[in-house]
């Protein structure tokens, strides 16, 4: 429905501050219905069709048809959960659920997505003074609800995965911990919908600066689609055109430049079992 209605606006040349002044809405309004932010009325909705010249009975009754389910399919969490997530995140879960495609790129670590509950539980831990328990215990349980979620789904997204190689030698909560989350990101790579690759050290110095992020595809229209980016406690979710497409081809370039998939694998299960085998001494 946000893509319909942002294309139907930029087929009349109009601005968003444009559509604002017609229809007497703050400007941060309109944009909020076309990021996606917020749900729309009906009576909403039904004054932005008329304002575009939208007239076609059928695309009327599915746009307000599309606006009731919006309004109800809010997220799986409840309210209690949502006051301990950023907005930007709360709002990436409902983009992952209806994605058809996911691209990260993680220079540092295995993704939140893919992580197993030691991994999390090791990292959440470090943010001891930046959140409150509370705020760890919820973001513990939401990020192994959302691996469930996009993974354990029928026909769910498509996920491509780049890792640098440093990500794999890095021993987050120490050798066991690292032994298990390889070893399941290793099975999780043989998944028909998963596709992993690690940039080499010597190709992902120089790109690896961008950071991580996440391009997710939401329909297969080009253009519908969002960036997610993480900084520390900090996140922001960008739907600038120039902007996703700027670390698409980031990401393309980079997927380029890895190991297959067979040979990522192939490296992914020789250092789990290293860490295996250096645990089984401790």
């Amino acid at each position: 429905m946000r893509l319909a209605l942002r294309k139907a606006r930029e087929a009349t040349g109009w601005s968003q501050g444009v559509v604002a002044d017609r229809t007497g809405w703050s400007l941060s309004k309109v944009q909020r219905i076309e990021a996606g932010d917020v749900s729309v009325s009906g009576t909403d909705l039904r004054a932005l069709l008329d304002l575009y010249g939208i007239s076609d009975p059928e695309e009327i009754d599915l746009l307000l048809e599309e606006a009731r389910i919006s309004r109800r399919q809010r997220w799986w969490a409840g309210r209690e959960y949502r006051e301990h997530l950023t907005p930007a995140y709360s709002q990436l879960l409902q983009f992952e659920a209806e994605a058809t495609a996911i691209r990260f790129y993680q220079p540092v670590l295995v993704p939140g997505i893919l992580q197993v509950r030691s991994y999390a539980e090791f990292l959440i831990s470090w943010f001891d003074k930046s959140l409150s328990d509370e705020d760890r215990r919820v973001r513990l349980d939401v990020r192994l609800q959302r691996r469930a979620n996009v993974l354990d789904v029928e026909e769910g997204p498509q996920l491509l995965l780049i890792l640098d190689e440093s990500a794999l030698k890095r021993e987050i909560g120490g050798v066991r911990v690292m032994a298990e989350q390889l070893e399941d990101l290793a099975e999780v790579a043989r998944r028909p919908q998963v596709n992993v690759r690690i940039v080499p050290l010597q190709e992902g110095a120089i790109l690896g600066v961008i950071g991580s992020f996440q391009v997710l595809d939401l329909s297969d229209d080009p253009g519908d689609a969002v960036l997610y980016r993480e900084r520390h406690i900090r996140d922001s979710l960008d739907h600038d055109r120039a902007e996703v497409q700027f670390h698409r081809s980031t990401f393309e370039d980079l997927w380029r430049l890895s190991l297959n998939e067979e040979k990522t694998i192939r490296a992914i299960e020789a250092e789990a079992l290293s860490l295996r085998t250096r645990a089984d001494r401790l």
